[in-house]
């Protein structure tokens, strides 16, 4: 299912293999949490922009419209008119942004839904039989993300907790595929590393979860709380013990920077939020730092977002018209906006996909893990 082709230092340049085709590592997963980018941006829109992974979330389907619907109507797919991979986040991380709307237990987890207050548990298992309901290419197993710093008896017992929740969520999945009615029987399960900033619970939870042998795994629990030094840290201490041989994704994360120091870690897999949500306050990635779009030196710039960019916005329109446009509060402004930020990042991971390949990983590591963040 995963190969490494190539490596320039830790760097990795892979194909992973799934049901819905090949996707080519390292690779940034878009963010349509409710089976949508916000931005009134297609499923057409995201080839255009070179997505091969789309990301939705099992709580926000669950609650909304209903992963049984979803089922009944053929899956996320069919629903959604996507031919490529999904991975869908099991609702572990409701666990931790709800938490004034839920408790935990072994057994899983009571929420109160933000929506209507309706009263729902979610747990392992209840976590895979809605995935499996979606019929999503990867099935995220069903943890809880701390916050950092938190306590340290707190995170050991959360990450053992977690350590036997995945054991749970392997056994349901697999009794879950041997069903008739079972959409995508051929659904992966990637395991979810935890343990907060705590270097001895990382690598203990991660030497656990890979006695699994599962299709992947993940770094979960970072970007709530840490700072980048601690979260790089946390990745060249954990990392070592992740199986070589299978996929490692980085969740929730991030800038620009922070997937180039990813790769040069030996990530494979990301997803974030940011370029969709920033994009639509204005704020852009552009291959020379990031730029707000609303500040009043736009107003009359007839360039590009960015002259070295193919997408739909830059090849078309001007600074000052997208920023009329958000001025004018009109929606195209924010469709061209995180149309530019989702093409930036899928760019971004081709680029660096080309410098692995081409054994200049450190070099193009150097050049643009600054130049990237900086405020233009």
């Amino acid at each position: 299912m995963f190969r490494v082709l190539k490596t320039n230092g830790l760097a990795r340049r892979g194909e992973f293999t799934t049901v819905h085709g090949t996707v080519q590592t390292p690779v940034f997963q878009n963010v349509g949490t409710v089976a949508a980018i916000k931005g009134a941006v297609s499923t057409q829109d995201l080839k255009e922009l070179g997505c091969q992974i789309q990301l939705s979330n099992t709580y926000h389907l669950h609650v909304r419209p209903g992963d049984k619907l979803i089922h009944d109507l053929g899956g996320l797919h069919k629903f959604m008119n996507w031919d490529r991979p999904i991975l869908t986040d099991s609702g572990g991380f409701q666990v931790f942004s709800l938490a004034s709307l839920r408790k935990i237990t072994e057994e899983g987890v009571h929420f109160q839904s933000h929506i209507d207050g309706k009263k729902i548990f979610m747990g392992p298992e209840e976590s895979m039989q809605i995935q499996s309901n979606l019929a999503s290419t990867i099935a995220m197993a069903f943890d809880e993300c701390v916050e950092n710093p938190a306590p340290y008896d707190y995170v050991k017992k959360s990450c053992e907790r977690t350590l036997r929740w995945l054991e749970r969520c392997k056994q349901e999945q697999k009794r879950l595929s041997g069903l008739e009615t079972t959409i995508n029987p051929q659904q992966m399960l990637f395991g979810i590393n935890q343990g907060g900033i705590v270097d001895e619970l990382r690598i203990w939870h991660m030497k656990e979860i890979a006695k699994l042998d599962l299709p992947g795994y993940a770094i979960g629990g970072l970007a709530v709380g840490e700072s980048h030094e601690e979260m790089y840290h946390i990745l060249d201490v954990t990392l070592p013990h992740a199986p070589e041989d299978k996929p490692r994704y980085l969740m929730g994360v991030g800038t620009p920077s922070n997937i180039i120091e990813g790769v040069a870690r030996g990530i494979d897999f990301f997803d974030c939020v940011m370029p969709s949500r920033n994009a639509r306050h204005a704020f852009m990635f552009t291959w020379n730092g990031t730029m707000n779009l609303l500040n009043q030196k736009y107003e009359r710039d007839l360039a590009p977002i960015d002259e070295n960019c193919g997408c739909e916005a830059c090849r078309n329109y001007s600074r000052a018209y997208i920023r009329h446009l958000f001025k004018a509060k009109e929606m195209l402004g924010m469709r061209l906006a995180v149309i530019h930020n989702l093409y930036f990042y899928n760019q971004l991971v081709a680029e660096i996909r080309k410098a692995i390949e081409e054994d200049r990983f450190e070099a193009f590591r150097a050049e643009y893990t600054e130049k990237l963040a900086k405020r233009i």
